[in-house]
């Protein structure tokens, strides 16, 4: 008999004004399903990112359906699950783990949540060569996404060369050799001009860190703009984007998708993505842009 009851939370630091428990209340109720999201802070609780494995079981012992985990604590948790699903094998990150007679499978819906988006805000964009900013976790994320959805070739650029060329490696071991490379931020010029779309990965447009990534100059009517913040949902980048004539996707998709994901994981219910997507903007409009800001927060 399927349950009508559940509990699950979010685990990460400086969670307060996270969107989370809201966007999975809200199609809980409209499912006819009771559903508490609690928020796990660790910075509330005092205590170091590494804590992650012992919240962890104590959430599995107090009987939680399952958790999301966010930053900084998506590949600390690795280590203290039962088995991870391959998409977050291959990712070495985990943002949902559901509890099942005791044990606790990590997943991760990032992927999935921007596959997702993309296919239905930019359903036919080219993907021939695409550049990324970004490679931490977000950024991982979504180059893993951009490849399965069909990307021929993707540039990594990060300001921490290291960073770029590590997750550039990972790619072409998961999708085969030459599917991916790295680049420093003093080749963006030429490869935006070259590019058929941009992902931008990196905090920059935030709230708290306003601007623009790179020149407005490098923008083209023949580039497509994909971005991961998604508070504020129109960042400047988005906005000089389609002023310069380029499509572009905002983060919205990947959060409300992402949670959407992992709602039916937790509860082996359909959601309603697109209904969950509203329910977003809704929320985005109400809430100060602070606290998270990168979809899958």
């Amino acid at each position: 008999m399927a349950k009508d009851a559940y509990l699950v939370g979010l685990i990460g630091s400086g969670i307060g004004p996270s969107l989370s428990p809201a966007l999975h209340q809200r199609e809980a109720d409209r499912l006819g399903l009771r559903l508490l999201y609690r928020l796990i802070d660790i910075d509330t609780l005092g205590v170091r990112p590494e804590a992650v494995g012992d919240l962890v079981r104590s959430a599995r012992d107090l009987g939680f359906d399952g958790l999301n985990i966010t930053h900084p604590c998506k590949q600390l948790v690795l280590e203290h699950l039962d088995a991870l699903d391959p998409q977050a094998e291959a990712l070495g990150a985990v943002n949902t783990v559901v509890f099942d007679g005791g044990r606790a499978t990590g997943h991760n819906t990032d992927v999935t949540g921007f596959a997702a988006s993309f296919a239905r805000g930019l359903p036919d964009a080219p993907l021939e060569r695409v550049v990324q900013l970004g490679a931490g976790g977000a950024g991982a994320a979504v180059a893993h996404a951009t490849l399965t959805l069909g990307a021929e070739h993707v540039t990594v650029v990060d300001a921490v060369p290291e960073r770029a060329a590590a997750l550039a490696g990972s790619l072409c071991r998961h999708f085969g050799a030459g599917r991916a490379a790295a680049a420093g931020p003093d080749a963006l010029a030429g490869l935006l001009a070259a590019a058929d779309g941009v992902v931008h990965a990196t905090p920059t447009g935030m709230a708290a860190h306003p601007g623009m990534p790179f020149p407005a100059e490098l923008l083209h009517p023949g580039l497509w703009v994909a971005e991961v913040v998604y508070r504020p949902l129109e960042t400047e980048l988005l906005r000089t984007a389609r002023a310069a004539g380029c499509a572009t996707l905002d983060g919205g998709g990947m959060a409300a998708f992402q949670a959407a994901d992992a709602f039916r994981l937790f509860t082996g219910r359909e959601p309603d993505g697109a209904r969950m997507l509203a329910d977003l903007r809704t929320l985005t409009e109400r809430e100060p842009a602070d606290g998270p800001a990168l979809a899958g927060q």
